[in-house]
């Protein structure tokens, strides 16, 4: 019998909060329970080894037989959803990560629901039409090829009355990659097809494929029309390796910029015009490279170009790796992104190189963020590295923003009485998108909306969306069911989220859940249990639920960190967190008004 391996990651709001403590159980196929494992403080499991099915089955176009054995588990949190996951397919040799993406449960909810996901054999093993339609030669309509970050998925065919999601661009392909094909295939098929995968989605993007036809969504994951996309599922290492080298290249004819229309079917139970995904494996193991292989199906003047424009990136790859003996902003830039997220990771070391100065320090820091993040532990910030710390920072900061400006605006335990609806203007309005991009953070079926006080059709879709995750009469408008279940999932989110640690009194609370201990807290709060005791006068390591605790932080400056976005200025800023124009100047040595979009604000805490 072959052996593969399965870890999992648990973590929540776009991975910005890590969940230490989840409990999970992996059972077999005959359901007998096989490990039980506990998420640590970055919210993930060691490696387990599985029995599987011997790769070599998986290499065989007509074998019709079990290529992989299914695992069953299950993932349960005190104060979250659980979460049942069947069919996760284990290969001979490949690592696999489950990711784990737990929701707050609501105020008041008595017992968690179970979120069900279903996996199983990929999209190259199913039979039926694959056709998708075909832009016209002409069809263009993005000046520029642009990386959608992130990606609006549609979990459905078009017309279908099914949930969208945002998911990051990389994310979504390593997810497509892994409901597509086998990851045992050669690594020249695997680079082949992810090309493939990457430019079908691009293209979709670039001609506004659905948008230009009144949908609010980029792509769907039927394989009738676009590509599978299964939520939720289990991504592979090997996978993952190559889209992190290459998320960003896509396929294209020479003389053009658009990315080329590269339809795939799997070239044995269904047939196509575009690339066989079986064929693919053949070509490999005769020697072809991943070019060779797509010219094979495609134009024989294609080649692969590069896009550097990605939507929502605070800063730009500057085009060279960063390492040991770099110097300059990129470096610095990169220490003041790793030593924020450390607040939320604390596993990650403190850098205490000279800003700017790439030296041992800020070496192990990368190594650590690498490490966690199923990265290439080199200590080295190349493409991939980049892109994630800056996802990283702009997820953390953003949550940041969001603490503060929920304060300001006073948002308390009482909903509005109002009716709102497109059209609407004014306060509540305001209240309204606040609640909705808070929920949005942790919940991928509620996009993230303006707030401006104008109830418009942005808002009217977040409200749609968030009334379908509620089983609520589906209609945009905002009335007392709908004020009230706002609450109650924002109130649950406020009370059962892990907090990050308060740095500036150097002392946060802690309401205890079923489950917590004190080692747990303390690898949580990066403290330790004695520090935890001693605070709080206790004399045993017996906690009870709802006890509430003090937990000792490392104190800091009394503010937080603000990148600042087209449109801003320092009195604006000023009056959204409730501080003046001179504070934000002294705080950060400013000369002038004058902001720049991506510059980072220190903001003081208004307490």
């Amino acid at each position: 019998m072959a052996i593969g391996y399965l870890y999992f990651q648990a973590r929540t709001a776009d991975e910005a909060i890590p969940l230490g403590g989840v409990q999970i159980q992996i059972m077999d196929e005959a359901g007998d329970s096989v490990y039980e494992l506990t998420t640590d403080e970055n919210g993930e499991t060691q490696i387990v080894s599985l029995e599987t099915v011997d790769r070599e089955f998986s290499l065989d176009p007509y074998y019709t037989g079990a290529t992989y054995t299914g695992y069953d588990v299950f993932a349960q949190l005190a104060g979250f959803q659980s979460v049942h996951i069947s069919g996760i397919p284990i290969y001979d040799g490949e690592t696999a990560m489950q990711p784990l993406q737990l929701s707050p449960m609501r105020r008041a909810q008595r017992s968690p629901a179970v979120s069900e996901i279903a996996l199983g054999a990929p999209a190259v093993t199913q039979q039926g039409e694959r056709s998708p339609e075909r832009p016209v030669e002409e069809a263009r309509v993005l000046r520029n090829v642009v990386i959608p970050n992130p990606i609006t998925v549609h979990l459905g065919r078009p017309a279908a009355s099914a949930a969208n999601v945002q998911v990051s661009f990389v994310d979504y392909v390593k997810n497509v990659a892994s409901s597509e094909i086998y990851p045992t295939w050669p690594e020249t098929s695997l680079r082949a097809n992810i090309y493939a995968i990457i430019t079908f989605a691009l293209n979709r993007v670039f001609t506004e494929w659905y948008r230009s036809r009144g949908y609010s969504f980029d792509i769907t994951n039927s394989t009738a029309y676009d590509q599978a996309y299964v939520h939720g599922r289990t991504i592979y290492e090997s996978i993952s390796r190559i889209v992190d080298e290459i998320f960003n290249e896509y396929v294209r004819r020479r003389g053009q910029n658009a990315p080329y229309f590269t339809s795939f079917c799997n070239g044995t139970t269904a047939t196509c015009s575009g690339m066989s995904q079986w064929g693919t494996v053949t070509l490999a193991q005769q020697g072809l490279t991943p070019l060779q292989i797509l010219r094979t199906y495609y134009p024989d003047d294609i080649e692969i170009a590069e896009t550097n424009i990605i939507t929502n990136v605070l800063s730009s790859y500057p085009g060279t790796a960063l390492r040991t003996g770099s110097r300059g902003l990129n470096v610095q830039t990169i220490q003041t992104y790793l030593n924020r997220i450390r607040r939320n990771y604390p596993a990650i070391p403190q850098i205490t190189d000279e800003a700017g100065v790439f030296g041992s320090s800020t070496e192990a820091a990368v190594s650590r963020f690498q490490s966690i993040f199923n990265l290439g532990v080199d200590g080295v910030v190349g493409k991939a590295t980049w892109y994630k710390i800056s996802d990283l920072y702009a997820a953390v900061t953003r949550l940041a923003e969001l603490d503060s400006e929920g304060t300001s605006l006073g948002i308390g335990t009482v909903p509005p009485d109002s009716v709102l609806r497109q059209g609407s203007r004014g306060q509540d309005v305001i209240t309204l998108q606040y609640l909705l991009n808070v929920l949005a953070e942790y919940y991928p079926y509620i996009p993230r909306i303006t707030q401006d006080g104008i109830f418009g059709s942005g808002t009217r879709q977040a409200v749609i969306a968030f009334q379908q995750m509620m089983q609520l009469g589906a209609d945009g408008i905002v009335g007392a069911r709908t004020w009230n279940a706002l609450y109650e999932v924002y109130r649950g989110i406020q009370g059962n989220v892990p907090t990050t640690p308060d740095t500036g009194s150097g002392v946060t609370t802690y309401t205890v859940q079923s489950g917590d201990t004190l080692w747990l807290l303390a690898r949580r709060y990066g403290t330790t249990v004695d520090a935890i005791k001693q605070l709080n006068n206790l004399t045993s390591d017996v906690l009870n639920i709802g006890q509430v605790l003090k937990i000792p932080v490392s104190p800091n400056t009394s503010y937080f960190e603000y990148t600042v976005r087209s449109g801003d200025t320092l009195w604006l800023l000023a009056r959204r967190y409730g501080t003046t124009v001179d504070e934000i100047k002294r705080i950060n040595g400013l000369t002038s008004d004058i902001l720049n979009i991506g510059q980072i604000l220190k903001i003081p805490e208004n307490r």
